[in-house]
């Protein structure tokens, strides 16, 4: 009897034990993995002790994916490897509301994986031409307008109020600023995108542009390292060779990043581009050791985090090697993450080398580990701090924060500091002596903004791409029908519309340049004498042009192209 006591009290004990873990398993008090109060130091050891080789390697993945809603294979790669971030594309954006929830979902995915490490989400939102995330976010007028105020103010509230967006739909990483040296004309895929073609400049807008973001909790990361804007080629189609040497990348491109480093930068993106009088071939400088970890990190310091720009892109795939190997080499040359803007399966080549690598080949376990420190640093600094980008947003509140009401009207107002005169013979417009006029451009909003303005006023429409040439279609036309008016007020964007005015150069009409993005194109049009530049493409930069156009202000931008101005004197 007694021994029946004693087992019954064990057993009793057992099943009290059993209990006790099961409940407190799942009411959370579990391991907390990233949330643990450690120091940030401590923390990322336990991290990485507390990971197996697939939740490590993971790390250095930021995949996309296809859709507006999360496939199921890049939820798979959460949920099974807790990859390290997600970048988010224009093609994932149908609604805001839709982009936050899946957002909230991912992440929801994340922290529930072992070590709760919540994912980087990324995009590419830097204002002016480039938005991924289009709906009601801000069009702002970019960096160049930027550039044409030349104010830290300007460039420090851009980035706060597009950060402020981004943090209400949960986007925690912005591919921005882009800090390229705006010095080769051909450089199209730039272009307005810069802030100037004068490093100083572009590093000090660029700095107040990463304190802004930093302000509204948004990763900033700076683009394209180690410079695209003396490229004549767009790397997304092709890689392009660029003739700098080593002295030309430290006094003109790496100026904007030692600015930037010194005041904290948190992630860098690596471009591919070719620098064969620097490393003697043309090996992509995203694959290549020299360019991230001895000039980044070993001579520029860098501590953050270096992400390649996408892995599919032309600019690194046409060099021949296959996908895998690409990854590898990107890890080896010191990038911390790479880019996918597909999600790979989850048993592909790419992962089945990556992790051959990382299991078998010591020195490339070495690096990823390198690697998977520098990005748990960044997560632990900016999504585990009082005012981090919610991990899961709050959809309810989207239509009240995007866009930002402060924002818009901040941005209308950098839209008219920015306007420059570039050529002031009838700027601004006698409405009596103009006679009949004609609006010409490829912008719907142009023409509408312009006829507000002049009622009377005639349109005449043609497509923006092709981007590089004109369809003989538009050009004829236009000609035929420009001579029927006194003044054509055309609105210039791009080689294709640069050779569509061309055509009208020769013409006993009054031609007024309506420039748009870039100016550079104007360096190709001696005889006009009437041209103003804005910077962007949205209804506050075509109504700011048009005010200055009429006469309701004189504006103050000046333009921020130092080589444009010696050609703009050398016409007068």
């Amino acid at each position: 009897m007694e021994s029946w006591n004693i087992n019954l009290k064990k057993t009793f004990f057992i099943l009290f034990l059993s209990f006790f873990f099961i409940f407190f398993s799942f009411s959370g008090f579990s391991e907390e993995g990233f949330w643990k109060n450690l120091p940030t130091d401590e923390l990322v050891e336990y991290l990485i002790s507390s990971m197996n080789n697939e939740e490590l390697l993971s790390q250095v993945l930021m995949l996309g994916y296809t859709g507006t809603q999360p496939s199921d294979i890049i939820m798979e790669w959460i949920r099974e490897r807790n990859i390290g971030g997600v970048k988010i594309f224009g093609w994932n954006v149908n609604t805001l509301p839709e982009l936050a929830k899946s957002i909230g979902e991912m992440q929801k995915t994340a922290l529930n994986t072992n070590q709760k490490i919540p994912l980087l989400i990324a995009t590419d939102q830097e204002g002016g031409w480039v938005r991924h995330v289009k709906g009601d976010t801000s069009i702002t007028p970019g960096n160049m307008a930027i550039g044409a105020t030349g104010l830290s103010h300007d460039a420090y509230y851009t980035g706060f109020y597009i950060g402020l967006e981004l943090k209400a739909l949960g986007i925690n990483m912005n591919f921005a600023p882009t800090v390229d040296v705006y010095i080769n004309p051909d450089a199209d895929v730039i272009g307005p995108r810069a802030f100037s073609d004068d490093p100083v400049t572009t590093g000090i807008l660029s700095v107040a542009y990463f304190k802004g973001l930093d302000k509204a909790g948004v990763i900033s990361t700076a683009k394209h390292f180690p410079g695209h804007g003396n490229a004549d080629k767009d790397s997304h189609g092709a890689l392009p060779i660029i003739h700098s040497t080593l002295d030309d990348l430290w006094n003109r491109d790496a100026v904007p990043y030692r600015f930037l480093i010194k005041e904290g930068l948190p992630a860098i993106m690596s471009g591919h581009l070719a620098f064969p009088e620097i490393i003697g071939n043309n090996t992509p400088s995203s694959l290549h050791g020299f360019f991230q970890e001895e000039l980044l990190k070993e001579k520029l310091g860098f501590s953050g985090i270096v992400i390649t720009d996408d892995l599919f892109m032309n600019g690194v795939q046409e060099i021949g090697l296959d996908t895998p190997y690409i990854c590898i080499r990107a890890l080896e040359a010191g990038n911390d993450m790479i880019m996918l803007s597909r999600t790979p399966e989850l048993f592909s080549d790419i992962w089945k080398k990556l992790y051959s690598q990382f299991t078998e080949n010591p020195g490339f376990r070495a690096r990823v580990l390198d690697a998977v420190r520098r990005i748990l640093r960044i997560k632990i600094a900016y999504l585990k701090n009082g005012s981090s980008v919610p991990l899961i947003p709050d959809v309810e509140k989207i239509k009240e924060s995007v866009p930002n009401n402060e924002g818009r009207k901040f941005f209308f107002d950098l839209s008219c500091r920015s306007v420059t005169i570039i050529r002031d013979k009838d700027i601004p417009l006698d409405k009596e002596k103009s006679g009949r006029i004609l609006l010409a451009g490829q912008f719907r909003a142009f023409l509408e903004e312009g006829k507000k303005r002049l009622p009377d006023a005639d349109e005449f429409y043609f497509p923006y791409s092709p981007f590089y040439w004109a369809r003989d279609a538009d050009t004829k036309k236009l000609l035929q029908i420009s001579r029927q008016y006194d003044t054509v007020i055309f609105c210039l964007a791009n080689p294709n519309s640069l050779e569509v005015l061309k055509s009208l150069e020769n013409e006993e009409i009054n031609l007024i340049v309506f420039s748009v993005l870039t100016p550079i194109y104007l360096r190709e049009l001696p005889r006009i004498q009437s041209a103003l530049a804005v910077y962007g493409t949205g209804r506050d930069s075509f109504q700011s042009g048009f005010a200055v156009l009429m006469g309701d202000f004189k504006p103050e931008g000046t333009l921020p192209l130092k080589t444009f101005k010696k050609l703009e004197l050398s016409l007068e």
